[in-house]
């Protein structure tokens, strides 16, 4: 594999863009959080998904996403500690799950789902906020039952199904995430980053997409990290359901990326 520098990756960038509409290379469109923007760019420089040809590689991410798009950025899959425990599948799952949509349909009858965007600014509708406790250095997943909302028929009864599971204390193990852990795994995983964003759109069934924008992200900051978290423009992503958990994302709200980055240069 050849190694570039940064710059002539950055050209290498440049160049696929002036070659306008290029075919995705999934066959997902437009769907939460395919990654096909990001793994597209990745094919048309000939690399290895999360492999970049320059020599610290290991300092640099590859992000993309679709021009227009109001979805969350997601920046790293992080499960709560503590990780023996198995949080999701053992306890938020079985305790604070709720019938999945499609249970009895394309699921069996008894699967179950948790899914739940939850931010540090506010309770969700079914009690949940993230905490930052920067005493104890650690960022807690709570469950409050007095902040649900119990006008919603739907809600509260699965609030009364929570208390004959799980009580309505506490969630226990707390879910959580140690400052040091995610300072190491956020911050080797997007210390610098290149994000792109392209124009799509459909021909004959399948998506393309068109490189307009690029901008180089350097010189990550855990403590702005922190504040963004407790800003709510950083929000934790449970997506789960009985058969498989899709993961729990660390998710960024779009255009602050100066209030997590050092320095951000747009290239074009």
């Amino acid at each position: 594999m050849k190694l570039f520098s940064k710059d002539e990756l950055i050209n290498e960038i440049k160049a696929i863009a002036s070659k306008g509409w290029h075919k995705s290379v999934k066959q997902t469109r437009d769907t939460r959080n395919d990654g096909a923007v990001g793994n597209t760019l990745e094919v048309l420089l000939c690399i290895t998904e999360n492999n970049l040809p320059i020599p610290n590689a290991r300092e640099w991410e590859l992000k993309g996403q679709r021009a227009h798009s109001t979805s969350l950025i997601t920046l790293k899959h992080i499960e709560p500690s503590p990780t023996a425990a198995r949080i999701v599948s053992n306890i938020l799952l079985p305790k604070y799950g709720w019938p999945h949509k499609q249970a009895g349909s394309k699921y069996p009858k008894t699967e179950m789902s948790f899914r739940s965007t939850t931010s540090a600014s506010c309770f969700t509708n079914r009690g949940f906020k993230v905490v930052v406790d920067r005493t104890a250095k650690k960022l807690k997943f709570v469950f409050d039952s007095k902040k649900v909302d119990t006008s919603d028929s739907e809600i509260k009864a699965w609030l009364a199904s929570v208390e004959k599971r799980a009580g309505l204390g506490a969630i226990s193990p707390e879910p959580y995430w140690g400052f040091e852990d995610l300072k190491y795994a956020i911050g080797e995983k997007i210390k610098n980053c290149f994000y792109v964003i392209a124009e799509a759109k459909i021909d004959n069934g399948h998506e393309f997409f068109c490189y307009q924008h690029l901008s180089v992200l350097s010189g990550f900051s855990f403590e702005k990290f922190l504040c963004c978290v407790e800003a709510g423009s950083l929000l934790i992503d449970f997506d789960a359901r009985t058969g498989h958990n899709h993961g729990t994302k660390f998710r960024l709200k779009q255009g602050v990326w100066s209030d997590l980055y050092d320095d951000v240069k747009e290239i074009f």
